[in-house]
């Protein structure tokens, strides 16, 4: 049994790219492996005489033709069938690999025997030969799968886990491998990322790579897949295009309306916003009230002892009973205050929230929630933007200091970092100017630590919740000035 069958479906591809894929197999300084290509009735007269002088002058080289062209699923599970490999490796007709590309997988899979999936890093090349826009992948991400096809290329599945699975399905044409990532990574005893460029996606004409809108019907698949995969997990959503072509919107449903504790520490703020003079926190609150369709929520104010009776008077006559007023008589430290907050709310979630935000989506704190809820959420962040609607906040990154991903970005580049605004996504962290938990994940951890006065202190948490083996979940969908 070789350790690698590449799986290739082949349809039509340029002769000189083909060539180009022949000659980075051919190139592998691993040479453990065979190469399945399945030719799906190619019309070009060249792809066939192309195919058999590989397999003529290589051994581990077989090609499967088909007598007509059924679709790249159909060519894909054609391959698949002859594969005898411990490992898939799937590569299109079009790419090409790096020379030490299934040399350096080989060697993470031998250092973790329970990997059911690999996947890499990737870049663009052009037609004109060059290597752009490398594609830095995150560690293993469940949400942002369900959002994006992130994995794609290079993917490495153990080959009892795909047939286990049911290999490739038909129905699922250009989705066909995301179908099939979502199914394995279900099942996987461990996925891993290696974090190196060892596959390049050519840009052809006409291919997604160089036209993202070529194949539309790709689209529709994804969608039916993430919804499969959803009804598989148990996640009951709906599942929505949204964004750059391929990233996806997977919309929860909340079973009931648990109470929400909105926890804002304020010391009754004043400033002008957009030519308005304001209280931050009045408006702050406000917004919830007159834009937000949740209902079920209380407000901890945790105020200053010089805090303006105006701004009591103000939040009590907009919430009334669901104003929990608690005073502040220390020196100031937000760590201190979000817990002190916490004794007083009753709710199963709590919503730590800056004094100086406002509501822009109306429905965030179900969008926020409806992750929350689910038991390995430890936090869920929103989206944040600046008055000047650039970037706040899209995530934590802990990469030599803490900081905010993308920050002061405009918000509008939606594709950036291949769809990185646009998809939900597990992160190291997210701010506690806006961040949901349970009330129970709050109290295992300890809450936030009054070590951290000012700054930080939402960084301790996340750290902290991501060693009690939670996820912290950014989302695009909840979003707030």
């Amino acid at each position: 049994m070789p350790r690698f069958s590449i799986i290739t479906p082949v349809y039509d591809p340029p002769a000189d790219v083909l060539a180009d894929t022949i000659a980075s197999v051919e190139a592998q300084t691993f040479g453990d492996f065979e190469w399945v290509l399945c030719n799906d009735a190619s019309g070009g007269p060249w792809v066939a005489p192309q195919l058999a002088a590989a397999a003529a002058t290589d051994n581990r080289i077989t090609v499967v033709i088909r007598e007509t062209n059924g679709g790249i699923a159909a060519a894909s599970a054609d391959a698949l069938a002859v594969a005898t490999g411990e490992f898939v490796v799937l590569l299109d007709h079009d790419d090409t690999l790096a020379p030490t590309a299934l040399a350096e997988v080989d060697a993470a899979l031998a250092a973790d025997g329970r990997i059911d999936y690999l996947y890499t890093d990737e870049d663009l090349l052009t037609a004109g030969g060059e290597y752009i826009d490398p594609f830095y992948k995150p560690d293993f991400s469940p949400e942002r799968l369900r959002s994006q096809n992130y994995c794609c290329h290079l993917s490495v599945l153990r080959r009892s886990v795909v047939e286990e699975v049911g290999g490739f399905r038909p129905g699922f044409d250009g989705s066909q491998d995301y179908d099939l990532i979502l199914r394995v990574t279900e099942q996987a005893r461990a996925v891993h990322h290696l974090p190196r460029v060892l596959y390049h996606w050519r840009q052809v004409p006409g291919s997604v790579a160089d036209q993202p809108d070529a194949k539309p019907h790709a689209y529709a698949a994804g969608r039916r897949a993430i919804a499969e995969h959803c009804e598989r997990v148990g996640i009951d959503a709906d599942v929505e295009e949204f964004g750059p072509l391929g990233c996806y919107r997977v919309r929860r449903r909340l079973a009931g309306e648990p109470l929400v504790s909105v926890i804002i520490p304020t010391c009754g703020s004043r400033g002008r916003v957009w030519g308005v003079e304001r209280w931050y926190v009045v408006d702050a609150v406000a917004s919830f009230l007159e834009r937000g369709t949740y209902a079920n929520l209380e407000f901890v104010v945790v105020a200053d002892d010089h805090t303006p009776p105006e701004v009591h008077r103000l939040l009590h006559q907009l919430l009334g009973d669901r104003l929990v007023w608690v005073d502040w008589d220390r020196p100031f430290n937000f760590s201190a205050k979000v817990n002190l907050g916490r004794v007083h709310a009753s709710g199963e979630l709590l919503l730590v929230l800056n004094d100086d935000v406002e509501l822009i989506t109306p429905d965030a704190v179900e969008t926020m929630a409806s992750l929350a809820l689910e038991d390995d959420a430890g936090s869920v962040g929103a989206k944040l933007l600046f008055a000047d609607g650039t970037l706040q906040h899209a995530g934590h990154v802990y990469n030599g200091q803490p900081d905010h991903i993308l920050f002061g970005w405009s918000d509008e580049i939606h594709g950036v970092s291949r769809g990185m605004l646009a998809t939900q996504r597990e992160c190291i962290g997210v701010t506690a100017a806006c961040l949901m938990t349970r009330a129970g994940v709050y109290d295992e951890v300890g809450g936030f630590s009054p070590e951290f006065p000012g700054h930080f202190n939402d960084v301790d948490f996340a750290l902290k919740l991501h060693t009690a083996g939670y996820r912290n979940v950014w989302t695009p969908h909840a979003v707030l000035y």
